[in-house]
């Protein structure tokens, strides 16, 4: 069994920052890619910014230059911080990471249930 948990979401002004962070935990031999999706209502989910194991990073062009994205492999985890919010970045913000359970088995990807991000004054 394998969990992620999204945390650090809530309501921020416009220009303000938030740090979002996705923690893995249960039956995790390795995790491969770990990736930061949004999705605001009506419409389709979309990639924010995802890490390789390696550390090597791709953003969105909505997000680049005002968020980063970085890991901690001791601890299974993965935060997004994003500053200069704009209304636009209103969203649910999902995590996504590709886990093996066991040394043997094929990595498959696993799913949060998203924290909420409001920017408004």
């Amino acid at each position: 069994q394998v969990q992620l948990v999204e945390s650090g979401g809530g309501l921020v002004e416009p220009g303000g920052s938030l740090r979002l962070s996705c923690a893995a935990s249960g039956s995790i031999f390795s995790i491969g890619s770990m990736t930061w999706y949004r999705q605001a209502p009506g419409k389709q989910r979309d990639l924010v910014a995802s890490i390789t194991t390696g550390g090597s990073t791709e953003y969105a062009d909505s997000v680049k230059g005002r968020s980063t994205i970085s890991r901690d492999n001791a601890k299974n985890t993965v935060y997004l911080q994003i500053n200069s919010l704009k209304p636009e970045d209103t969203a649910f913000y999902y995590c996504n990471a590709y886990i093996k359970t066991t040394r043997y088995s094929s990595p498959r990807g696993y799913w949060g249930q998203g924290t909420q991000v409001t920017v408004s004054s």
